[in-house]
């Protein structure tokens, strides 16, 4: 593999012979790498897809529930290894070398972190002279609790409030499924769950041996609630017709997220409560995996990802760079 730019168009392009493109909505190279099934790191629609995909067989179940599109995969390419990112179920970082034997890591999404039954990503296994990481939490301000301690807090909170229904708000693919299992593991009351998380959570079942007892409410059914326990994507947090549903049945709201650790999230998505509960790398995670893959070059990629790239130089002496769209060469390093 002849491998000498990277580049962030539409998804990032390792370009050379063959053309690598990883979690592109659109672009298709020789290549096609898709690291998991969010929404913004897979393909479109079944038109714009390639051929055949690189990606986990859980990662393609899902992306069909998720979007209808159905395309052909493989977990492994003689170029290409996956290992589990610790970001969302099959979610996976892309590994491979070029004919000079330079290697690379890209790791979509990913967490280093163990969350309930999902294990996080292994830096220390990775060897790669080219790092490719995102960097969503990657200011100091984003230093998140233990998660141990974290998703203990969350048990008690659940606990603490059975005298009433909770909504709990997460993204459909992720945080709602760690919700449903955190509530699963403190009580027996009712879980239910929207249209959108159901399909997500079927489509986990039949590609894994997870099993969620949530099912999806009908019509109407949230208006008459009393202790029930309600799983809903992040989006809707702010919906007319939630704000009513919870005044009308005296519930309480909780988000899920990262960007708990600002004050404004509560404020944004009118919460009682909120916790940093994410699928994402915290600030110190992220430089503890650039000095566990100790890499020459670093390419940063969402989030604060030119604050970091600056840390990264600056503090640790790593040559490293924010990944801008239609940038960027291995040579403007020199």
């Amino acid at each position: 593999m002849d491998v000498v730019t990277v580049r962030h168009r539409d998804g990032i392009h390792f370009e050379g012979e063959p053309h690598v493109v990883a979690d592109a909505r659109s672009a298709v190279g020789d290549v096609n790498i898709v690291s998991h099934a969010h929404a913004d790191h897979t393909f479109g629609s079944t038109t714009s897809s390639p051929e055949t995909i690189v990606c986990s067989a859980e990662t393609a179940e899902i992306a069909k529930a998720r979007s209808g599109a159905e395309f052909a995969f493989v977990e492994s390419t003689p170029a290409i290894d996956l290992v589990p990112a610790g970001h969302v179920v099959g979610s996976r970082a892309a590994l491979f070398e070029d004919a000079s034997g330079r290697r690379y890591c890209y790791t979509g999404d990913f967490s280093i972190r163990d969350r309930a039954y999902l294990e996080g990503f292994d830096p220390d296994a990775i060897e790669a002279d080219v790092l490719v990481m995102e960097t969503t939490y990657g200011l100091p301000k984003y230093r998140f609790p233990d998660q141990a301690e974290l998703e203990a807090q969350i048990r008690d909170w659940i606990t603490d409030t059975a005298d009433r229904p909770l909504f709990l708000f997460g993204y459909s693919l992720g945080r709602a499924q760690k919700l449903q299992w955190l509530a699963s593991e403190v009580s027996d009351r009712e879980l239910l769950v929207s249209e959108s998380i159901d399909r997500v959570n079927r489509a986990i079942e039949a590609a894994t041996s997870l099993s969620f007892s949530a099912r999806s409410y009908g019509d109407g059914e949230l208006r008459d609630l009393s202790d029930e326990i309600v799983v809903l994507p992040s989006n809707q947090a702010r919906a007319d017709w939630v704000e009513r549903t919870v005044e009308a049945v005296s519930g309480h709201k909780a988000g899920f997220s990262g960007w708990a650790v600002d004050d404004g999230f509560l404020y944004r998505g009118n919460y009682d409560v909120t916790f940093p509960l994410t699928d994402h790398c915290d600030y110190d995670e992220l430089i503890e995996t650039v000095e566990a893959v100790d890499p020459d070059v670093v390419y940063t990629n969402h989030g604060f990802d030119e604050a970091f790239a600056d840390v990264l130089e600056t503090n640790y002496g790593y040559r490293a760079r924010p990944l801008k769209r239609n940038q960027t060469t291995l040579e403007e390093f020199c």
